[in-house]
């Protein structure tokens, strides 16, 4: 079976493709094959959601998955520094186009 899978992200939205063999179908495997792909550690997985909204909570959720669905890791707040999403204030990203606001009097 092959997954589309995803960290949860503001700023990310590719997906790679994760081959789980259908023998195998559970939620530690797909926890587990996910995250080596993905480069992260399991413990660091708060929920794993199948898009749009949907929470798979246990091996009979994962044994309804199809080819090709999509399926996104949220991590946990608190994970490691590398992995937390740095948002800029307004401070830090201007709303405007400071070249235009100088071109008005």
């Amino acid at each position: 079976m092959v997954l589309k899978v995803r960290i949860q992200s503001h700023k990310e939205n590719d997906f790679i493709e994760v081959e789980l063999d259908r023998q195998e179908l559970s939620y530690q495997n797909l926890l587990k094959v996910s995250c080596c792909e993905l480069g992260i550690n399991p413990e660091q997985v708060e929920k794993i959601r199948k898009l749009p909204n949907t929470l798979l909570r246990k091996d009979k959720d994962i044994l309804r998955l199809r080819d090709f669905q999509e399926v996104e890791l949220i991590l946990m707040k608190n994970g490691s520094s590398e992995l937390i999403e740095h948002i800029p204030s307004l401070l830090e990203k201007p709303c405007y186009n400071s070249n235009a606001a100088k071109m008005t009097y």
